[in-house]
């Protein structure tokens, strides 16, 4: 019994130590079992959804079902932290189905206006935008954005 719990306490340090070396990007259940399969330490599905619930539960991951239709995300955010700051929420990429990580307080305005106006407040680890990424854009032929001129702002202001 007790090796058996160690064996698993083992692939949940290893897991924690997969998310933690992609800390601020999101990964599905698939790209895990595939990391671990390149590496000859293959895991079951079920064990990975099993110890990534109880990182959920934990407070270590955060869990985000951009669609019902498309696999769940996930992200370290380690311990205890909540990724729910005011401004923070998601991008969903529409040709290549990459889900972006959004803080902007620019976003702020929005949620306001949709409190104040409509009686309505938004959840922002809930709340997804569809759209098209830089990456796909710059491979359309657009111009590739560069960055948030509002978070270039504050972080200029906070130099100061």
């Amino acid at each position: 019994m007790s090796r058996k719990n160690t064996y698993q306490t083992k692939q949940m340090k290893e897991l924690r130590d997969f998310l933690i070396a992609r800390e601020g990007r999101h990964v599905t259940v698939k790209d895990i079992c595939r990391y671990f399969d390149e590496v000859g330490k293959p895991v079951g599905t079920a064990t990975v959804y099993r110890n990534l619930e109880k990182m959920v539960e934990a407070g270590m991951v955060a869990k985000y079902s951009s669609d019902p239709s498309d696999s769940a995300c996930f992200e370290y955010i380690g311990a205890g932290e909540k990724c729910c700051r005011p401004s923070c929420f998601h991008l969903k990429c529409q040709q290549c189905g990459k889900l972006i990580h959004l803080e902007c307080d620019e976003i702020i305005h929005l949620k306001e206006h949709m409190l104040a106006a409509h009686g309505f407040e938004l959840n922002p680890a809930r709340t997804v935008f569809y759209g098209v990424c830089s990456d796909c854009l710059e491979a359309g032929g657009r111009k590739k954005v560069t960055g948030c001129k509002a978070q270039e702002r504050r972080m200029e202001d906070e130099d100061k």
